[in-house]
C-alpha cells in the first residue's frame, strides 16, 4: 500500500479521478475512463468506504488505484489494505514512520497468504500452482 501525507494528496481536479461520497452506492457510479476513486473517512469511525472499496473490488472489478481520504488513522491501515485500497492519504497529524512499521508489520495479509481480500480472492496456499 503506498502511503501519502496529508499535504501531498492531489485533488480531484485531475482527469479520470472519482470522488465518491461515503453514502453512494458502488454500483450507481460510472466508471468509464476513471483510473483513480477517491473514497472518504468523514470520521474515522465511519467504515462505509472499507464496504465501497470492497464492492469496487470485487463486483466492479475496479482495477485503478482506489485511495482512502479523510480521517485515516495508522489503526485502519492493514484493514484498508484488505478491503481494495491501494493508497491511503494519512491524516495531517499521523506519523508516516508509523504507519510504514504498521504495515510492516502484517506482511501475509498484503500478499493474500494466509487468508484471502478483495483483491486475492483465495489464500497463497489453497491457489492452484
Amino acid at each position: 500500500m503506498k502511503l501519502l501525507p496529508f499535504s501531498e494528496h492531489a485533488g480531484t481536479e485531475q482527469s479520470g479521478v472519482l470522488t465518491i461520497a461515503n453514502d453512494t452506492d458502488p454500483f450507481q457510479v460510472t466508471l468509464d475512463g476513471v483510473s483513480r476513486i477517491d473514497l472518504h473517512f468523514p470520521k474515522f469511525t465511519d467504515g462505509r468506504a472499507y464496504s465501497q472499496a470492497f464492492l469496487l473490488r470485487r463486483r466492479r472489478e475496479f482495477k485503478g488505484e482506489i485511495r482512502a481520504t479523510g480521517d485515516v488513522l495508522v489503526d485502519q491501515l492493514a484493514q484498508m489494505e484488505r478491503s481494495g485500497f491501494d493508497t491511503a492519504v494519512l491524516r495531517a497529524d499521523q506519523d508516516m514512520a508509523v504507519a510504514q512499521r504498521v504495515l510492516a508489520s502484517y506482511p501475509g495479509y498484503a500478499a493474500g497468504k494466509y487468508q484471502g481480500d478483495a483483491v486475492h480472492v483465495a489464500p497463497h496456499f489453497a491457489e492452484a500452482g
